[in-house]
């Protein structure tokens, strides 16, 4: 509650949640209920085809999120949202955070945005010099569009396969590489982690030596932790910002939206490294930071206040889809590879090896399974694919046959 002292009025603005509740993930919709729902991913195709493409779970939504939309409607929460300092949701993010992943972050710096890539835009614009801008590859494609759209050049910089750094073949940034860039003038890195498409959750040790990278050269991190709470069985989340040494260069990205299978509602929250970073932030024009949606800001409170049980219950069937994914492409996919990720719903598939020329477009021909070619994530990566494997135990039975059907020779 919000004391008014202009004209006597006390507003609600904090949303009712629910209190914390038993119910589990329900992952058995029917195809027919999944693209009644209308989302981009279900909708895309006709009913023969079966998407696995776009980073949505076929999932219903967490009850105790449900509940506090539901309660936001029936009280016509339809006007622009308040002050972020009146919604609770930099409250109850700093709270997420300290109780997930050990990071202590003062709510006043935390500042809400229409979505990830608006907040990725918004810190390019506000903090970031009008230098080049080092992206990692393969990218979320997004990355790779936004970095122009600001004016700056983009350096793509490939992922190596991680020998030497102690953990054995699993992809690894090119620390080499981005010190070489950020030497011949690039000035920030637009880092993806956990990593998407790659999975990967990054060691202390690598985020510590990025971290070297950076200060050395007196650059700037923009960390999108977006599938932070994602971190699989037998892998950790590190926050950027938790590593020593990088408050004065670092804004991270989160939001509930992935884990909690939110993008539609947009909302997503801007943790400034430090008061000078918070200042600009919070000084630019309306415009530039604009298109939070008020039930994006109730479903994220719900979501980080009372969804964790809602969300373990998750994390453990995507480790079981991990898993489910690993045996089936041994059994029945011979001629791709692939390197479990650690973090994510999403398999980063090497799929070269059927020989064929576009191994997606023949999926979508010839299985009727829609995968995301891998070209899209930068140069270099035809042949490739990502799959969503956030979907129920049996659908992703289907996807896997499917593909073997278009690309077993």
């Amino acid at each position: 509650m919000v004391h008014d002292s202009s004209d006597d009025v006390v507003v609600q603005t904090r949303p009712m949640t629910p209190s914390p509740s038993p119910d589990l993930p329900d992952w058995d919709l029917t195809d027919a209920e999944l693209r009644a729902a209308g989302s981009v991913k279900w909708t895309w195709d006709g009913a023969d085809v079966l998407p696995a493409w776009v980073a949505e779970m076929d999932v219903r939504p967490a009850p105790v999120v449900l509940a506090a939309v539901h309660d936001a409607v029936s009280r016509g929460m339809f006007g622009y949202p308040p002050r972020d300092d009146v919604t609770g949701l930099p409250d109850a993010t700093a709270a997420f955070l300290l109780r997930r992943f050990g990071l202590t972050v003062d709510p006043d710096r935390v500042v809400l945005c229409g979505d990830v890539m608006a907040g990725v835009r918004l810190t390019l614009d506000a903090l970031c010099e009008p230098a080049p801008v080092v992206v990692p590859v393969p990218s979320y494609p997004p990355f790779l569009d936004v970095v122009p759209l600001t004016g700056r050049v983009m350096v793509p910089v490939p992922c190596t396969t991680g020998i030497g750094i102690g953990i054995g073949s699993l992809p690894a940034l090119d620390l080499d590489a981005i010190a070489a860039a950020l030497a011949g003038g690039a000035r920030t890195v637009l880092l993806s982690q956990p990593h998407n498409p790659l999975g990967r959750a990054f060691s202390r040790a690598e985020l510590e030596a990025l971290r070297d990278v950076v200060l050395a050269h007196g650059a700037r991190v923009i960390s999108d932790e977006i599938h932070a709470p994602l971190a699989l069985a037998g892998a950790t989340h590190l926050p950027y910002a938790s590593i020593e040494g990088t408050a004065d260069h670092v804004t991270t990205v989160v939001a509930a939206s992935k884990a909690w299978n939110l993008p539609g509602l947009k909302c997503a929250q801007l943790v400034a490294g430090n008061p000078a970073d918070l200042a600009r932030l919070r000084g630019v024009v309306h415009v530039a930071n604009h298109g939070v949606s008020p039930l994006g800001v109730v479903a994220s409170v719900a979501a980080y206040t009372h969804g964790e049980p809602w969300l373990d219950a998750v994390l453990a069937h995507l480790t079981a889809q991990r898993d489910l994914f690993g045996q089936l492409v041994s059994q029945r996919l011979p001629d791709v590879s692939w390197q479990p990720m650690q973090a994510t719903y999403l398999a980063w598939v090497d799929a070269r090896g059927t020989g064929l020329d576009d191994p997606c477009a023949v999926a979508l021909e010839t299985g009727r399974v829609r995968v995301q070619p891998g070209s899209l994530f930068g140069l270099g990566y035809h042949g490739f694919a990502r799959v969503n494997l956030a979907t129920s135990a049996r659908r992703l039975e289907q996807i896997v046959d499917r593909l073997a059907t278009a690309w077993t020779r």
